[in-house]
């Protein structure tokens, strides 16, 4: 029984080290090839997800005197899994940035352009609202 979630270790360190690689490559890249190796790691993530579960199994499957030591490795590779999941999300929004400034252009995150189209509310006369826009006198 140890020998398959020793099987499942394997394929764990396996499908980490290529999802590690593939998040460290995300912002490197551009375009097409970006987004489908975003895809690419969303679904390893949840082949992780999915073996993670086998090993929790297999872990309940262990006899009680052995199974300590199983439940604090696979504690730990929970917390790696955590973390991968982290730095994708990480990941994931600095290539959400990217193509929000490749589609606005590269001044699209500068505080000078978000603050001359950022609507202001003002008080007027008898306390109804006005729309005033920063940056126009």
């Amino acid at each position: 029984m140890s020998s398959d979630f020793e099987a499942y270790e394997q394929d764990f360190g396996t499908l980490t080290a290529e999802i590690t690689n593939k998040i460290g490559r995300i912002t490197k890249l551009g375009g097409k090839e970006k987004t489908q190796l975003v895809l690419n790691v969303d679904k390893q993530l949840e082949e992780v997800r999915e073996l993670m579960e086998q090993m929790d199994l297999e872990v309940r499957e262990i006899p009680i005197q052995c199974r300590g030591m199983y439940q604090s490795r696979l504690k730990s590779y929970k917390g790696e899994m955590e973390k991968l999941e982290k730095d994708f999300k990480r990941s994931r929004i600095a290539y959400s940035d990217d193509v929000r400034n490749e589609l606005l252009g590269e001044d699209a995150g500068s505080s000078e352009s978000q603050a001359h189209w950022s609507p202001v509310w003002v008080a007027g006369p008898g306390c109804e609202r006005v729309r005033a826009s920063r940056g126009t006198s």
